[in-house]
């Protein structure tokens, strides 16, 4: 556990040097302050106070941005170690692999997961300032952080898997950035050819909703939506969230990240220096 401290430090300067940190700190800011103020004036319509509201729209951001920026952060973590020599050196240390991945890991995590709480909950603090905000909205906030902290641990596990498959940073890249595309974007879209094409047969009705929860991009809008009425009804997912058994959503955030780091784990064991 102190080898992969140690690399998770080292990992972790690497991170502040390259301005990593401070990148999705503010690029998460900068669209949850201008979503939390675009619906500043649509509270009221819904009924809900703008906190709540400001978390739905919020999730819909998490689920495409956080993605992206997780594989951003590790796809590079083994190829660009190997382009530049000093994974063969790192590998020459008497720790494991899988102590070298967790270091890199950890790192990583603590990052993302500082850019999350801070750029997200800074749409707290506004609706806090702004007087907008209850009991419920601030455990829904709560719960879109901790679930976007989940889903960007899959994605930086998935990306470390990509990494040691690649020959190069910029095949790992292009391999990332078509994974997003696959699990982010497609996925949706063709659930929803399937559900238009069903037309509110059994598929709509029972498959739907388990192929939702099992994509974890899409878990984490059900498990933050059903962390209040006002949340489901703002994004209207209530029927869904109703197909589903309570924990259905969370535990699909939390089997993927130790499901991908398995697997990024198993390819880099194999992978020759």
């Amino acid at each position: 556990m102190t080898q992969a401290l140690a690399i998770a430090a080292t990992e972790f300067r690497i991170l502040r040097r390259n301005r990593w940190v401070l990148i999705a700190t503010v690029l998460l800011a900068v669209f949850a302050l201008s979503l939390t103020l675009a619906g500043a004036s649509n509270s009221d319509a819904f009924g809900v106070d703008l906190l709540t509201l400001s978390v739905a729209s919020m999730t819909t951001l998490a689920v495409y941005l956080i993605p992206l920026l997780a594989l951003l952060m590790g796809f590079d973590a083994i190829a660009g170690d190997a382009e530049r020599g000093a994974l063969a050196l790192l590998l020459t240390y008497p720790m494991s692999r899988g102590t070298l991945l967790f270091g890199k890991f950890l790192a990583h995590l603590a990052g993302l997961s500082i850019a999350i709480t801070l750029g997200l909950g800074i749409a707290g603090v506004v609706c806090w300032a702004m007087g907008s905000v209850s009991v419920e909205s601030l455990t829904s906030l709560a719960r879109l952080i901790a679930g976007s902290i989940l889903l960007g641990a899959f994605f930086l596990a998935l990306s470390y898997g990509v990494s040691a498959l690649s020959t190069s940073t910029a095949a790992a890249a292009g391999m990332a950035a078509l994974l997003w595309l696959v699990l982010v974007v497609l996925y949706d879209l063709m659930l929803l050819g399937a559900v238009v094409w069903d037309d509110g047969g059994t598929f709509s009705r029972h498959v739907f909703p388990w192929l939702l929860a099992a994509n974890p991009a899409d878990a984490l809008r059900l498990w933050s939506v059903t962390a209040a009425p006002g949340q489901a009804l703002a994004t209207g997912m209530t029927g869904v969230t109703h197909a589903l058994p309570n924990g259905v959503a969370l535990a699909s955030l939390l089997i993927w990240p130790i499901a991908g780091f398995g697997l990024a784990w198993s390819v880099f064991a194999r992978r020759i220096p």
